[in-house]
């Protein structure tokens, strides 16, 4: 296994870590992602861990806390061999403070996590979601103190715009309190838009990415191709509403272009697509998910070998979309305002 520092901090994470929001299924949008228990949960973690993957990532709201709670469960033993990444930030009941990244709702709710997931401490901590209505100093300092205490070692964030994340660094330069250190971010072959403006963001404050559903809101499984029907137990029949738009011949162009590479190389359309992320800019590390260890196991071998420079070019030419303003007014000016890749 390889490992990466996140982003400037001197924390290393392995290139690969595992996602465990299809722990427990505890409602009908987290049953089509899966519904793993404890039992299989125990025996996904130890064959990460045997393949060197020492980052695990959960958050208070999947499944309503049930996700950490098996995942606690899962590494009752091993604690001191791995890394937890949790989130706050979406609603855990139905009071006006139990939502959002207030100094309220996040004390309560690391508390919560931590008891959830049979720790003293978060190694990563994540705001969920930008909250707008909470002052970003009243977070911020919240997250510092948490930090000194050392319920909290590491902060980072997710979901945010360039904006919300620019103001709530400068914001903790301001009054030299703990910076966000990783942007756990939503990037694929089929959805690019991180590369306009957050990765050159991540490269010029030095923050890791973190990647979730990097298989395109399992849209590059392999299963889905011109002209078939979804596969039966697609997450995307019921959760297609929920994820990022992805217009069907610009899915099926891209497919076309891994299907190629499949032929040359004799890896999967689910490999090459993890393996193209792994050489772009910013990238710490790729969340895995998985329904079952068969698909965990096919999953892990994305790592281990490398597609070739022109291999990327072909995926890269083939996954290419039209640009939003300012960023394809921004091309004619490359010559001082280089793109991020």
């Amino acid at each position: 296994m390889e490992y990466r520092f996140l982003g400037r901090s001197g924390l290393k994470v392995s290139v690969l870590s595992f996602g465990a929001a299809t722990f427990g299924g505890g409602n009908e949008f987290f049953k089509a992602w899966g519904s793993t228990q404890a039992d299989e949960a125990r025996r996904m973690v130890d064959l990460c861990l045997d393949s060197g993957i020492n980052l695990f990532d959960t958050a208070n709201g999947y499944s309503n806390g049930l996700a950490e709670e098996i995942l606690g469960k899962a590494i009752h033993g091993k604690r001191e061999q791995l890394l937890i990444s949790t989130k706050v930030f979406f609603p855990m009941a139905e009071g006006p403070n139990d939502l959002g990244t207030s100094r309220q709702h996040i004390l309560a709710q690391v508390d919560a996590s931590l008891k959830r997931l049979g720790t003293d401490r978060i190694d990563i901590y994540h705001m969920h979601a930008f909250d707008a209505f909470t002052p970003v100093e009243e977070t911020l300092d919240t997250l510092n103190t948490l930090v000194h205490s050392g319920k909290v070692r590491y902060i980072a964030c997710s979901n945010f715009s360039g904006w919300h994340l620019m103001k709530s660094l400068a914001v903790a330069d301001r009054y030299g309190w703990t910076r966000y250190v990783a942007h756990q971010v939503y990037y694929s072959l089929i959805g690019r838009d991180y590369e306009w403006e957050l990765m050159p963001l991540g490269i010029d404050q030095g923050l890791g990415a973190l990647v979730w559903s990097p298989l395109g809101w399992g849209r590059l499984t392999g299963k889905i191709r011109r002209g078939q029907p979804l596969p039966a137990n697609s997450r995307l029949h019921k959760t297609s509403a929920e994820g990022p738009p992805v217009e069907d011949e610009y899915l099926y162009r891209v497919v076309d272009a891994i299907d190629e590479i499949a032929k040359e190389t004799g890896k999967s359309v689910p490999q090459i697509a993890l393996n193209w992320l792994l050489h772009r800019p910013t990238v710490s590390s790729i969340i895995l998910g998985a329904r079952n260890e068969e698909q965990l196991k096919q999953n892990l071998a994305a790592f281990g070998w490398n597609l070739t420079p022109e291999q990327i070019a072909t995926l890269d030419q083939a996954s290419e979309t039209s640009l939003a303003y300012p960023y394809w007014h921004q091309r004619g000016t490359s010559f001082r305002n280089p793109p991020a890749v």
